[in-house]
């Protein structure tokens, strides 16, 4: 199991990262933090003989520049739901500048592979995507359900 799924099951107490679908972002953000937009999440399911994957896309922007963008695909059925500070534990995306240089723009992906033991394992029904952008400035923005899905059985 790699890495980043040890990570967030660890937090999430399951083995995550399945799912079909994709919807826009609904983030909430605060004038102090970064802005998010344009946040999408996609999902391939596990073939018979090849790996899956979960991608989650968001465009962060903030006056001071973007530090981070971390990610955590959770069941809605989850009790509690993931809070900011849970987000310290979790991987971040990859960051690149959205736009010319001078813009404190970025475009962020975050991309896990899933097996086809993980999708198995993963619990039916809806999911969310929560993120934690963080600027240069320490400002930070929290989406516990910047984005959704539904895991199919």
């Amino acid at each position: 199991m790699s890495k980043r799924v040890v990570t967030v099951s660890a937090l999430a107490g399951i083995a995550l990262l399945a799912g079909a679908g994709a919807y826009a972002f609904a983030g909430e953000t605060r004038s102090a933090g970064p802005e998010m937009t344009k946040g999408s999440v996609g999902y391939v399911a596990p073939g018979k003989d090849e790996d899956g994957s979960l991608t989650f896309t968001a465009r962060v922007a903030d006056d001071s520049g973007v530090r981070n963008l971390k990610v955590l695909a959770w069941p809605a059925s989850m009790a509690p739901a993931p809070d900011a500070e849970d987000m310290a534990h979790v991987e971040s995306a990859t960051c690149e500048p959205a736009g010319p240089s001078g813009d404190a723009a970025a475009l962020c992906t975050y991309k896990v592979k899933v097996t086809a033991a993980e999708a198995a394992e993963s619990p039916k029904g809806a999911w969310h995507v929560a993120v934690l952008a963080s600027a240069e400035d320490g400002g930070r923005t929290f989406a516990p359900k910047a984005a959704g899905f539904t895991v199919k059985g």
